[in-house]
């Protein structure tokens, strides 16, 4: 009888796969001996593996470039890292090593891309792409970079105000995009993205605002769908009118050029996850050819803000099951040394779902437990796995420790759960550490930040004045 962890995970999964091996009884994440990590750093751990980023971002621009030239599709790709996603120095000098643009969503973002440029990671050709709603701060700072010279820089209307701010700041003629009021799917609690100007109203803006306007070149149409980048009628049907939309406001303003598809490509959250990447590109370019070619139009240069996808498949987080209460006769709960409202918040806020897997003992019997975090909160829980009716792990014995790994955390964890700041019961940050990889493949580690000491909180609750 098949009855050990390892079989199970090979009678439900494809395994091993791309990024997760096992040695002997314990698994390894892109051949990082994750014990060894334990054993050096103690837990509970966050790391980011680096070189991932840069996988990443080299495949999506593969992707296009194949799909440019099945369409033979005249126009070029450029790829923009969404900061929001993470903004550590750390990611933003990993991403920038692959000739990428940046897109943001606020002030402070700014004074990030002035940083880059002075640092030599960026440049004057670098597209900054400016979204978000705009308060006057965020104006200011747009302002001056584009004032300081930077021309590439191209904040995106997000409503008909902005317009007039931007020109009061901006000394010489600059360049601007419109981001469209997506229609939000059906089920969702509201109609319309309260993000940008609605479809219809777009040409007429255009028109009265900009076309007469010496000031201005209007050089992008910004599109995004919450959901993301899937295969199926609700996202083709808003893409398409989308496309529409660009047409006619390109028959009206020669001068743009470019077509802004947003993020939104999905990132691996379970062992059978499955998308087609290249299918997906390979569909978006030839509809919006297609359209052009019909309407007789230039096909538009496309950006895209890939944030989670940048970033999300290079973040992980370990933890050691400290202890096995038996609530009834049914729920076993595995209590972590950690917080998942802390440390992973969107498996709390939005019941998101990343790859669980146990680190080691994958040689020993399982059993079905429900996972618990250490606040006093009753919401502080994982109690399901992506296509899976329960938890699995190795069985709990109190002389053999058992760790579990949580993967692909890259994207929002840490500035959700409030980097270096306070949390939730005031359960202290997790030590976090960078894994990279030299030119011969040797693996480097290094720690990041140390975990929060009692200090460290006393002093941000204002108990240590000095």
């Amino acid at each position: 009888m098949n009855t050990k962890y390892s079989d199970l995970i090979n009678q439900t999964y494809y395994f091993p796969q791309e990024e997760f091996t096992l040695n002997k009884d314990n698994l390894q994440f892109h051949n990082i001996d994750l014990m060894k990590l334990v054993e050096q750093y103690g837990t509970p751990l966050k790391f980011t593996y680096l070189p991932q980023i840069s996988n990443n971002i080299n495949k999506a621009k593969s992707w296009f470039r194949k799909s440019m030239e099945k369409n033979k599709y005249e126009a070029k790709y450029y790829y923009c890292y969404c900061t929001k996603s993470s903004h550590f120095e750390y990611i933003m000098n990993e991403a920038f090593k692959n000739n990428i643009h940046i897109e943001t969503s606020s002030a402070f973002d700014i004074n990030i891309v002035e940083n880059l440029l002075v640092n030599g990671k960026i440049n004057k050709s670098t597209y900054v792409i400016c979204n978000g709603f705009k308060r006057d701060q965020y104006i200011d700072n747009i302002a001056r970079l584009i004032n300081n010279g930077h021309k590439n820089t191209i904040p995106i209307i997000d409503n008909y105000e902005e317009l007039d701010l931007l020109q009061g700041q901006i000394k010489s003629k600059f360049k601007i995009g419109i981001r469209i009021a997506a229609e939000e799917e059906p089920k969702f609690e509201f109609y319309t993205s309260r993000l940008g100007i609605g479809y219809k109203n777009i040409v007429p803006f255009y028109k009265k605002e900009i076309k007469e306007n010496k000031k201005l070149e209007l050089k992008m149409l910004h599109f995004f769908i919450n959901t993301g980048i899937n295969d199926n009628a609700y996202y083709w049907n808003e893409l398409v009118k989308c496309i529409k939309v660009y047409v006619a406001l390109k028959k009206e303003c020669p001068s743009l050029d470019g077509l802004n598809i947003g993020g939104g490509f999905p990132i691996k959250n379970s062992l059978a996850f499955e998308y087609d990447y290249q299918y997906m590109i390979d569909e978006i370019i030839n509809q919006i050819k297609i359209a052009c070619d019909e309407a007789e139009v230039d096909v538009p240069n496309i950006f895209t803000e890939f944030g989670s996808y940048t970033v999300g498949e290079s973040g992980g987080a370990i933890y050691q099951i400290l202890y096995q209460k038996q609530q009834n006769d049914r729920e076993k709960w595995n209590m972590i040394d950690s917080s998942f409202i802390t440390t992973l918040p969107d498996t709390w806020a939005i019941n998101k779902r990343f790859i669980m897997l146990a680190v080691n003992r994958w040689n020993d019997t399982y059993e079905r437990v429900l996972l618990g975090g250490m606040t006093c909160d009753s919401d502080d829980y994982y109690n399901s796995e992506q296509n899976m009716n329960a938890i699995y792990l190795p069985k709990y014995n109190k002389e053999k420790p058992l760790y579990i790994g949580f993967f692909n955390t890259g994207a929002y964890q840490e500035t959700i759960g409030g980097y270096g700041g306070l949390h939730h019961c005031l359960i202290p940050q997790p030590k976090h550490i960078l894994i990279d990889r030299d030119e011969n493949g040797i693996l480097a580690t290094e720690v990041f930040s140390e975990q929060q000491t009692s200090e460290d909180v006393l002093k941000i609750l204002g108990y240590d004045k000095k």
